[in-house]
């Protein structure tokens, strides 16, 4: 299919593979096929372009979406229940609280004639959080086409590997497809492919050629490159919309550019300046850092007194020891009341957070120690939410 080529780029082995499996329409395809490989390797949206350019009957559901069994099923069963009934007829919400029940309503929904001799498929995608749902959950779904008794084929997306999912007590096996990393080949041909109308494909291919040559050694994430990509390239342009260069000038247009992809490096992966943010840091020529410590806080929400903990541990881990009497003690009215950190208490979550990190060993008589990790700009975007005026105590701006 030629039209399909130009849809998925770069990954015509694992298409083809997958067009093999899926046979005919009227033919039974492998029971389960599982596809796994890193996060923006293509595997979503490879399987579902290729399911709808080829028409075939599919529910796509996500398990993060769909955290408990019930919702799982159910959301299987109507999505099912909508692609078998006739165009403008409404059907009621299904319930299913079991497996058994989910193989039971399967076998009558896919009676219907709209999907008699032809294979359906069910993709699960983020598919390794069924490991944390009932037992016979996964096997039930590898071995969904033996027990309806139906031409189906269960489809799981996942980033870890099969190894991970099969069960102690053994289970059918199925068929594994890897999708591998993109190359940095296939990431300039894939983001050039999306270059605007209005610039040449080899205009935009030379920035891209840019972008790639300073992300590309800590971010190989198609979906973050697509975004800086878009983000800069009004920045790239500038010199020629301005009339001051032109597409040509390659030189110039990097001179003008590289400070802001600099920036730009700062929040890779993070997203913790958002477009609008970053398209005013770029007008105003000021440091992102400015933006990063307010930013940053609105991904974390702590709970009241957890954020007094966090402050204690800031300051307990910047200011000299020797001052810790100065500035914990009660008598000396800096702070009313320190009693909110005691021993028995646990930070757990905090460190899980990543905010504190164990130092020494856990196993210490008198308890362990953390450090505070986070940075100047992220305590100062914490304290103000809680009117609380962390420069004041601490010794280096004294």
């Amino acid at each position: 299919m030629p039209h399909l080529e130009n849809m998925v780029l770069c990954r015509e082995s694992q298409v083809s593979t997958l067009q093999s499996l899926f046979g005919e329409r009227h033919h039974f395809s492998f029971p389960s096929i599982f596809i796994y490989g890193h996060t923006a390797s293509g595997k979503t949206y490879v399987t579902q372009t290729l399911l709808k350019s080829l028409e075939l009957p599919h529910v796509f559901v996500n398990c993060v979406e769909c955290f408990t069994l019930r919702l799982l099923l159910e959301q299987i069963l109507n999505k099912l229940n909508h692609l078998s009934s006739s165009e403008g007829e409404c059907s009621t919400q299904i319930t299913c609280e079991t497996f058994n029940d989910f193989v039971r309503l399967f076998k009558q929904i896919t009676k219907a004639e709209s999907l008699k001799d032809q294979t359906v498929y069910i993709v699960l995608d983020k598919a390794e959080y069924l490991r944390d749902m009932e037992a016979n959950l996964l096997p039930g779904f590898l071995r969904l086409q033996e027990l309806t008794d139906r031409n189906v084929t269960v489809i799981f997306l996942s980033e870890i590997v099969w190894e991970k999912f099969r069960p102690n007590t053994g289970c059918f096996e199925p068929f594994v497809l890897y999708f591998p990393d993109y190359s940095i080949g296939n990431l300039q041909k894939i983001l050039s492919h999306d270059h605007p109308p209005e610039y040449s494909a080899d205009f935009y291919a030379a920035y891209i050629n840019i972008l790639l040559g300073v992300f590309y050694t800590v971010c190989r994430d198609l979906k973050e490159l697509r975004h800086l990509a878009v983000l800069n390239f009004p920045k790239y342009c500038e010199p020629v919309v301005k009339g001051e260069a032109s597409e040509r000038d390659t030189r110039k247009l990097w001179r003008n550019i590289e400070p802001h992809l600099k920036k730009a490096m700062q929040t890779v992966y993070l997203r913790e300046i958002s477009s609008s943010q970053w398209e005013k840091l770029q007008k105003d020529d000021t440091d992102p850092g400015q933006l990063k410590g307010l930013s940053a806080y609105t991904q974390v929400e702590l709970p009241y007194y957890s954020k007094f903990i966090l402050i204690a541990a800031y300051l307990a881990s910047y200011n000299p020891a020797r001052t810790d009497r100065r500035f914990f003690l009660k008598h000396h009215g800096k702070i009313k009341k320190t009693n909110f950190l005691k021993k028995h208490e646990k930070i757990t979550s905090l460190v899980t957070l990543q905010l504190l990190t164990l130092v020494g060993h856990d196993d210490q008589l008198d308890g362990p120690k953390y450090k505070c990790t986070v940075s100047l700009d992220f305590i100062r975007a914490i304290a103000r939410t809680v009117n609380f005026d962390i420069i004041k105590y601490l010794y280096d701006f004294l």
